[in-house]
């Protein structure tokens, strides 16, 4: 898009709102559009993903959270849209009216902390957060640092790149951080969820591992069609010693995985994990329990000492990450399967999401 004059850009927009934090609920309101700041762009945006961290966020089940979820929170934090308007200085990062651009969790880093310096956004010091004391992507327009938005190269729908921005890219940085080779075994317990299938995707055809997929046995076709060599129907094992065993069994030497990425929010599957690894595995927790903090039950120091086993946390990707995901998706590497409803339907896909109903992911349309 370019040349011609600017897009009209209307006085007021629809955004969905947490309209009563703690409870699965949310209302669909008018509200003002805002002007874009020094360095700031306003992206109208067309589609939105929904993650189970505002599922999280809205119904203040995170214990690590800081505060409560404001009332009439805007959540949301995969957007896709186009730039209509840029704020005084914006221009200098070369970004421009018309340009695709997604919005990520982390609306803004600072770029000058500690761990931003070292490429680790994810835990900026200073960091905004999209959807949580913030304003986020369920709504028609927004605003983001031009030199923090993604950039949506062509050759991938919007409605497809949307899940990327944090699902896709979330994954992908768990997957790096697991350190696991390409030809090795990588487990993934919730592979039929919006992060899992991804995660069997990009580890598969992206970095050439191995993986088994763990999930539902009505997930089994999509993890299966995700790149997944083995697929495991978690209902069939009323004992976790039991399912190691068959885990393991399925790695061509017997010594099971040399790594697992977590991409449920289940303390009972992080309990499992550790008991997948072979010896000096990796355990890479990336989905958040609901309620009390409690710690992994099989985590014994001794057991990890002898093993030498490693856990490690990865919270979401960097921007650089997050780029390569997209050209990822672009070359038709990585695709999410979604589900695209309204923005009315909000409220029923938290539900559905919290009774396991879901596969895959689903995409809000924000353009009605």
């Amino acid at each position: 898009m370019g040349g011609g004059s600017p897009p009209v850009v209307p006085k007021q927009h629809k955004a969905i709102i947490y309209d009563n934090p703690g409870a699965v609920s949310t209302k669909v309101v008018d509200i003002d559009t805002p002007t874009p700041g020094p360095g700031e762009v306003l992206v109208n945006l067309t589609h939105s993903g929904v993650c189970h961290s505002d599922y999280g966020v809205m119904t203040n089940s995170w214990r690590i959270l800081p505060a409560p979820t404001p009332q009439g929170q805007i959540g949301g934090h995969e957007g896709v849209g186009r730039v209509v308007r840029l704020g005084p200085g914006a221009d200098t990062t070369g970004i421009k009216i018309g340009d695709r651009v997604g919005v990520k969790w982390i609306a803004s880093a600072c770029g000058r902390c500690a761990p931003c310096l070292v490429r680790q956004d994810g835990v900026c010091m200073n960091q905004r957060v999209s959807g949580y004391y913030h304003p986020g992507t369920f709504q028609q327009y927004v605003l983001g640092p031009a030199a923090y938005v993604t950039p949506i190269p062509d050759g991938i729908e919007s409605v497809d790149a949307a899940p990327l921005l944090c699902a896709g890219v979330t994954v992908y940085s768990a997957l790096l951080k697991s350190e696991a080779k390409p030809g090795q075994w990588v487990v993934i317990p919730g592979a039929g969820g919006g992060l899992g299938h991804l995660a069997c995707q990009l580890g598969a055809r992206a970095l050439g591992m191995r993986i088994i997929g763990i999930d539902h046995g009505s997930k089994e076709n999509l993890v299966k069609d995700s790149g997944a060599e083995h697929f495991v129907d978690l209902t069939e094992f009323s004992k976790d010693e039991e399912m190691a065993a068959h885990i393991k069994s399925l790695t061509d030497d017997g010594l099971g995985a040399h790594a697992v990425v977590v991409c449920t929010a289940s303390n009972r599957a992080y309990a499992q994990s550790i008991t997948f690894l072979r010896f000096s595995g990796t355990v890479v927790c990336v989905g958040m329990p609901e309620g009390d903090m409690v710690p992994i039950a099989t985590a014994k120091p001794s057991l990890i000492v002898t093993k030498q086993y490693r856990i490690v946390g990865s919270a979401v990707g960097n921007q650089h990450e997050a780029i390569e995901v997209m050209k990822f998706g672009a070359r038709g590497i990585v695709k999410a399967y979604s589900e695209v409803r309204k923005m009315e339907d909000l409220t029923q896909t938290f539900k559905d999401m919290h009774e396991g109903k879901l596969h895959g992911r689903v995409v809000l349309d924000l353009s009605s």
